[in-house]
């Protein structure tokens, strides 16, 4: 199983309204083998998740049903919306709260940091993001996703009901033919030993 993730490209939802960071995250993010989608603003990501920003009816959505999402890391600071903002909406999705969102700032603010990650970040990155800290996240998403696709496994089989208790030989069971055991004679006389 964790083969089968290894071998599958994780796809990364990055924003930043930035362009330059936008580069040197998407860079990062490609030299650590991950799909890049690289957006400039929160409204934008919404748009590409299938979120439509309420204030913004704009039908014009960029959303692709068969390109999963395995992460999205955004910075803190962008006009419009906030990265706080878009952890917040993504959060409260029922479709999208699973994905693991990163918050990237240059700024190192503890109660921002703080309420980041209570809102249900799963990390925050200080910029400027370096390699070691991608990579970092690429083997906190495999695992994440492993412990998912195990999970998938798990009930499936429970529904199936391969996950019944084997039925161990005669020759390696504790329990002995109980029945043709006599009873002990006398209440000072031990009772035989099952095991």
């Amino acid at each position: 199983m964790n083969k089968m993730m290894n071998d599958q490209e994780l796809h990364v939802l990055a924003v930043d309204d930035s362009n330059i960071d936008r580069k040197v995250i998407e860079r990062l993010l490609k030299v650590s083998s991950f799909k890049v989608t690289v957006v400039d603003s929160g409204s934008r990501a919404l748009q590409y998740l299938g979120l439509e920003d309420n204030n913004n009816n704009n039908n014009n959505s960029t959303h692709f049903d068969d390109l999963k999402v395995n992460m999205i890391i955004t910075d803190y600071s962008m006009p419009g919306m906030t990265g706080f903002e878009l952890l917040k909406k993504i959060k409260n999705s029922s479709t999208l709260k699973e994905i693991p969102v990163v918050i990237m700032s240059s700024e190192n603010i503890l109660t921002r940091i703080d309420r980041c990650l209570e809102e249900g970040a799963e990390d925050y990155l200080l910029k400027p993001v370096k390699l070691s800290d991608v990579r970092r996240l690429k083997d906190s998403i495999l695992k994440t996703e492993n412990r998912g696709v195990e999970e998938v496994e798990n009930n499936r089989k429970r529904k199936r009901g391969d996950d019944r208790l084997p039925v161990l030989p005669s020759s390696l069971s504790c329990h002995k033919n109980v029945s043709s055991m006599s009873p002990p004679a006398s209440p000072q006389q031990a009772a035989p030993k099952l095991c």
